[in-house]
């Protein structure tokens, strides 16, 4: 996943770290004295498990698109980055005393779901698909993370560092546009197709959930009431015209 074009207000700085209360200012062994909280985090850490590795899967394909071989092997090693943090949310559920398969199962159907509805046909698409879609889940989780025990915060946040496919993604749709202005109509209107696609699955994958929707309206993790949840979503969406704008394309 992304994490370079996130928008400023849902990742501290060092300069301006925020006050810690509730949830948030415990570690993950008192944290998950409560049974709900700590459903809520296995859903979390599960939902972004399968999250990386269909994105492994996905960059490993989109390399076959790709029309040089330098693209192929950037693709791969992007690819290879997402599936090392598959790997540490996988041993992070085990540790916890979770199947690492039962806490992904839940959340197979509507990223699958996700993927078919937006297969992309040419290697532009798959890469504006990559740094949109990606993006709008990484800001999604960040802002959920400052809500989390310090423990989970911590591992969340390493997992949504920038694989590079950002910029890389942001320098090869450029050109493309450059070298055909036509190519950047298309683009957009298939950048709008993917933000309304992931918000939808999202919204579906919380609905779902009891413990996760309970986390973001606050019953768990202090912090959110159903206003904030709406800012939120403005935030997502703000950062998300940010990227079309990066990418040369109208929001």
């Amino acid at each position: 996943m992304t994490s370079s074009d996130s928008p400023d207000n849902a990742a501290e700085t060092p300069e301006t770290p925020a006050a810690r209360t509730g949830v948030a200012a415990m570690d993950w062994a008192a944290a998950s004295a409560d049974p709900q909280y700590r459903a809520a985090v296995v859903d979390l850490l599960g939902a972004l498990a399968y999250g990386e590795l269909a994105a492994f899967e996905r960059l490993a394909e989109d390399a076959k698109l790709a029309p040089t071989m330098a693209d192929k092997a950037e693709l791969a090693k992007m690819a290879s980055a997402e599936f090392h943090h598959f790997e540490r949310l996988r041993d992070r559920l085990a540790e916890i005393g979770e199947e690492p398969t039962h806490a992904m199962e839940p959340f197979v159907a509507a990223y699958d779901g996700f993927h078919k509805q937006t297969a992309p046909s040419d290697w532009l698409e798959g890469l504006v698909k990559a740094y949109v879609g990606d993006s709008i889940a990484s800001d999604f989780y960040r802002e959920v993370a400052a809500r989390l025990d310090s423990d989970t915060r911590a591992l969340v946040l390493a997992v949504l560092d920038d694989t590079g496919h950002g910029g890389f993604a942001v320098e090869k749709v450029r050109a493309a546009i450059d070298a055909d202005p036509r190519v950047g109509g298309r683009l957009a209107l298939w950048a709008r197709r993917l933000m309304g696609e992931a918000l939808s699955q999202s919204q579906r994958v919380v609905a779902d959930r009891d413990a996760l929707s309970t986390m973001l309206v606050g019953g768990v993790a202090d912090g959110f009431d159903l206003a904030e949840v709406g800012r939120m979503f403005s935030r997502i969406t703000e950062a998300h015209t940010k990227r079309m704008a990066a990418l040369g394309l109208a929001a």
